[in-house]
């Protein structure tokens, strides 16, 4: 649901994009920490807000870090 959020605010076309291993922290809703494999080679770390499900929003695009690799710890950002 946060493609073409990812696409607009890094500027870049996704053929691939899938999550491999994701963390979460609870706060006023969830933030979720989410390793995408977005090529053969490369991978970024997202940062997702969910709201809690009476405020009735879709999960947002908070942050973002690129240059990842397969192997690199999903860490909070």
């Amino acid at each position: 649901q946060v493609k073409a959020q990812f696409e607009s605010q890094a500027n870049v076309n996704c053929a691939v994009f899938g999550a491999i291993e994701y963390k979460t922290q609870v706060v006023a809703g969830t933030i979720y920490f989410i390793k995408v494999q977005v090529s053969n080679a490369e991978y970024v770390h997202l940062k997702v807000f969910q709201s809690l499900p009476y405020m009735n929003q879709g999960p947002s695009l908070v942050g973002f870090q690129t240059g990842k690799t397969r192997d690199d710890p999903l860490t909070y950002f």
